[in-house]
């Protein structure tokens, strides 16, 4: 299954999020994660349509999470970011060629479309599983607790350098 980058971003943020005391500003997430603030603003957009994150407007405005962390699934922010469209979609090719089935022959699926199916299905849940609390408590252990400080300091905008 291919993505968008914008799906990894919105992610990174999403879980970034977890970790702020107060809204943070699009500019700030693109600044922490080093990534095109206009590019990155498209898919906070896509994020607060979806109610995953809210903007928060005036001086000290940003963006927060909507949501508790453990009711938002990676896929929620896959679906709101690349859409909910299947990644395969059959064309029914055996109706085609020289030996083309008729469509009363293709009333079934083939094995390929169920194939690729039942994969999207396993895909999808997979993706369901997993919430944005899983992955910020996943970074949290990874990150030794002075980064983790400094990073928290940053992101809220309590110091200028990391």
């Amino acid at each position: 299954m291919k993505m968008s980058d914008g799906v990894e971003w919105a992610v990174h943020c999403c879980v970034v999020l977890t970790a702020a005391d107060r809204p943070v500003p699009a500019a700030r997430l693109a600044e922490f994660h080093d990534v095109s603030g206009s590019y990155l603003a498209k898919q906070l957009q896509a994020l607060s349509r979806a109610k995953i994150i809210r903007s928060v407007q005036g001086k000290d405005g940003g963006y927060t999470l909507a949501r508790p962390p453990e009711e938002i699934s990676v896929y929620d922010i896959v679906r709101a970011v690349d859409g909910g469209r299947p990644a395969f979609v059959c064309s029914e090719i055996r109706q085609r060629g020289p030996f083309a089935g008729t469509p009363e022959q293709c009333l079934e699926p083939c094995g390929i479309a169920r194939t690729m199916a039942v994969a999207e299905r396993a895909w999808r849940d997979s993706l369901r599983g997993v919430t944005v609390l899983d992955l910020a408590s996943e970074v949290a252990a990874k990150t030794d607790s002075t980064r983790a400080g400094r990073m928290l300091t940053w992101l809220n905008g309590q110091e200028q350098d990391a």
